[in-house]
């Protein structure tokens, strides 16, 4: 990788989110809190419209677009803050844009991250460090 500050990438992460896709990140992580997983507790209880996404799953698909553009081995640090929830039928896009070049023994790219919506809501922002070829 061989960016130049201002570069940018955008990629779909998911289309069509679907409950299936929720409840099996629930199995893979073990978070089977009911918000994710039960509707009627979800919208009877806890009063949401239903289940929506662990923001972890959000920050994974995130971060996946992040490590298909830089490299699993090169990124350094990715950090994010949960702004939306995510609910079942959304489709994410990811923006990856590089934000500054630091020279030296190691080169890295501080990198801003953020994953909006379908209605263009941001539901991730966050940064990453990756390390570029000397």
């Amino acid at each position: 990788m061989t960016p130049s500050v201002g570069d940018s990438r955008e990629t779909v992460v998911v289309e069509n989110l679907s409950r299936t896709r929720i409840v099996q990140y629930a199995g893979a992580s073990g978070d089977y809190n009911p918000l994710h997983t039960d509707e009627p507790f979800a919208r009877d209880v806890a009063g949401y419209p239903g289940v929506f996404a662990h923001g972890m799953l959000t920050m994974g698909l995130t971060g996946r677009a992040l490590t298909d553009w830089v490299g699993e081995d090169r990124l350094l640090d990715f950090g994010v803050r949960f702004t939306a929830q995510v609910w079942p039928g959304d489709t994410l896009t990811t923006t990856i844009t590089v934000d500054a070049i630091s020279e030296g023994a190691e080169p890295t790219a501080t990198l801003s991250v953020v994953t909006t919506n379908q209605d263009g809501v941001t539901v991730v922002s966050g940064t990453a460090t990756t390390r570029l070829d000397p």
